[in-house]
């Protein structure tokens, strides 16, 4: 906790932000972190609420009063002790995360809850420019080798714990990057790449090999992996986009959303794209109403496109939850990010019948209003219209892992293709592992589409339950 009477003292203080028209000009971060001061301020809103129910809200359990309470004291160094014991990558949650340990704070029954997301942006940003995020290196080296397939953010929690506990670790990527869904999938005004590399050099002086440009399961065999090493984390994620299969899907101008993504991070990072898909000047529509249409939005918006309309088909929801009734569980209310604010028309209850076009173009949609009844859709019967459109990004969510690396290692899948493979939680002796002998598995290619951090979290359990594996015992944190 804070101060004992500090939430009724101070008012919660979110984060700056660079205006709009400056922060559309390029791909750079915009959000500002608190200054000393004012992260000391918003820790003393900390109450003295007696079960800290934002613990258990966040996926890796971060003891947030405690940090808090030290960023109240300015105790900065040990505020980073405490937030790096659960969590190996703040820089990036305390940037990206939504923050449901914000909707389960208990100021947020009937106050503005603690600024708990902007108070660990805060302490892992002071800690980089103190130079107190420093390499872990093992004491010891057990001479057993573990293969990480996958560099998001779980393959990275799970390799930099398995080579803390002094294992030799490969961390293997498909693409030219290390990063995955942060490297690839984040556009960089929310999250600035050189984070990554700052990481991946602290990892690599822990005794991280990584390699790019591996494609396990199609240029290098499941086979070869299991004989050189003694244990494989699968952290491939979810990649298979939802798609819209309604008549001229095949038009020119639809793409899903994670081309469009993918590309311009590239761009960002001086790669050159032939034919790139550009947006200036344009008609974007965008289907999905999540974090990737919102960051389809934000980078459409920075290539300078004539509109913006983004479609969702579930009913618009209220501006605020009934908090009573909610907390402390995260709550269904109207969320408007950045990328909304710098310019975007928002639609709900809308579903798409049909992609138009001629000569192959995508020129506009035909859309119909929907009616929810009891949680059930029905098409409004003459509520069809038609908008323009050159160019449609679809970010409908991720229906499961990509097939090439669970077929390649002969994985059992669930009911919803991902890979079977249990947590702590239904029993320690088998945590995530896969159907398959010295084969693990951790993030959303165990879970399906999810948070950063709960990939962080699962990488750092699946890690536990490796060492354990290897050593017959771990000392690693959970």
């Amino acid at each position: 906790m804070g101060k004992i009477t500090g939430f009724m003292e101070f008012k919660r203080l979110s984060e700056a932000q660079l205006p709009v028209a400056e922060r559309l000009k390029n791909y750079q971060e915009f959000v500002l972190h608190l200054s000393d001061e004012q992260a000391g301020i918003q820790g003393a809103r900390c109450m003295d609420c007696g079960i800290p129910f934002c613990i258990n809200a966040c996926p890796v359990n971060n003891i947030i009063p405690d940090w808090n309470d030290l960023v109240y004291r300015q105790d900065w160094r040990n505020a980073l002790n405490v937030l790096h014991s659960t969590n190996n990558f703040p820089e990036f949650t305390g940037r990206i995360c939504p923050a449901p340990c914000e909707a389960a704070c208990t100021l947020n029954i009937n106050d503005d809850a603690v600024g708990i997301k902007s108070i660990e942006h805060a302490i892992i940003d002071k800690g980089w420019e103190q130079g107190w995020v420093t390499p872990h290196i093992a004491a010891q080296k057990t001479g057993r080798k573990v293969a990480v397939i996958g560099s998001g953010p779980a393959g990275l929690a799970a390799a930099q714990q398995l080579a803390r506990a002094g294992h030799a670790v490969t961390l293997f990527e498909k693409n030219d990057r290390i990063g995955g869904l942060l490297r690839y999938g984040i556009p960089d005004f929310k999250l600035d790449k050189l984070l990554i590399e700052r990481r991946m050099q602290q990892m690599q002086a822990e005794g991280v090999e990584f390699r790019v440009n591996q494609h396990v399961g199609k240029d290098i065999a499941a086979e070869k992996i299991l004989a050189e090493f003694d244990a494989v984390v699968l952290s491939g994620g979810a990649e298979n986009p939802r798609d819209l299969p309604v008549s001229g899907r095949d038009l020119t101008g639809v793409h899903f959303a994670m081309e469009f993504l993918a590309q311009q991070n590239r761009i960002d990072a001086g790669d050159k794209i032939k034919a790139p898909i550009s947006a200036k000047d344009k008609h974007v529509v965008v289907i999905g109403g999540g974090d990737t249409g919102s960051d389809c939005v934000g980078t459409s918006n920075r290539h300078g496109a004539a509109s913006i309309t983004q479609l969702e088909l579930l009913p618009r929801p209220p501006e605020q939850e009934d908090r009573p009734l909610t907390w402390p569980y995260w709550p269904t209310r109207m969320r408007t990010s950045s990328s909304h604010d710098e310019g975007c028309m928002r639609d709900w209850s809308v579903a798409t019948k049909e992609f138009i076009g001629s000569n192959g173009k995508l020129s506009g949609l035909k859309l119909i209003r929907l009616d929810w009844q009891n949680g059930k859709m029905s098409e409004i019967a003459g509520s069809e219209f038609e908008i323009k459109a050159d160019l449609v990004f679809l970010a409908m969510g991720f229906l499961g892992p990509q097939n090439t690396l669970l077929d390649a290692f002969g994985v059992a899948k669930d009911t919803r293709s991902n890979v079977q493979a249990g947590t702590e939680e239904g029993s320690a002796v088998s945590a995530y592992q896969t159907s398959v002998a010295r084969v693990f598995a951790a993030g959303d290619v165990r879970r399906g589409q999810s948070l950063v951090v709960w990939a962080i979290r699962e990488g750092r359990q699946c890690a536990r339950a490796v060492d354990e594996f290897l050593m017959g015992s771990s000392i690693l944190p959970r």
